[in-house]
């Protein structure tokens, strides 16, 4: 599949308005392959307390919503400010392969960075060879992995952790 030339892809924080079809995105994007909780319905709420629209980047192409990242500080600790964590990540099926994943990985760290933090961080699942390829490319590298840590579909898959740092 071809790259998308980069104009024609819009990276935008969310808006409240957005939600209704973020969660069919994320309804959509769904597996096994990626996800430890059950598949969310798409009336599902994306945005509450915790997941609030500012913390989302959007891929946007034509006027769709075609991919998002969400990056949060992993905790609410003042000696961890410092670091940012992918806490989601999804591309509409349509458009994998077109350099979107990578478009929204650099994005959210690129704001990560203007916000001062130095380091930051993801979580994936040990089988997800494609979106371990993707943060590799990105630059990110094993820091640590929790053997056997989720059971899924009758299989246990390791917790590995990842990580990039921001500064030059």
């Amino acid at each position: 599949m071809a790259r998308m030339p980069d104009d024609d892809l819009i990276i935008r924080t969310a808006r409240s308005k957005d939600e209704r079809e973020l969660a069919v995105l994320n309804h959509a994007a769904w597996s096994v392959l990626s996800d430890v909780s059950p598949q969310p319905a798409v009336e599902d709420p994306i945005f509450d307390e915790r997941h609030a629209p500012e913390h989302y980047l959007l891929a946007v192409l034509d006027g769709r919503i075609v991919g998002y990242v969400r990056q949060v500080p992993p905790t609410p600790l003042a000696s961890n400010r410092h670091v940012r964590q992918i806490q989601g990540l999804a591309v509409d099926d349509t458009v994998r392969g077109r350099g979107v994943g990578r478009r929204l990985v650099e994005a959210a760290c690129a704001a990560a960075r203007a916000e001062g933090a130095r380091k930051m961080t993801l979580r994936v699942l040990g089988w997800n060879a494609p979106a371990r390829r993707l943060y590799e490319s990105c630059g990110f590298v094993v820091e640590g992995s929790l053997a056997e840590e989720f059971l899924i579909d009758g299989r246990f898959v390791d917790d590995v952790w990842m990580a990039r740092g921001l500064t030059d």
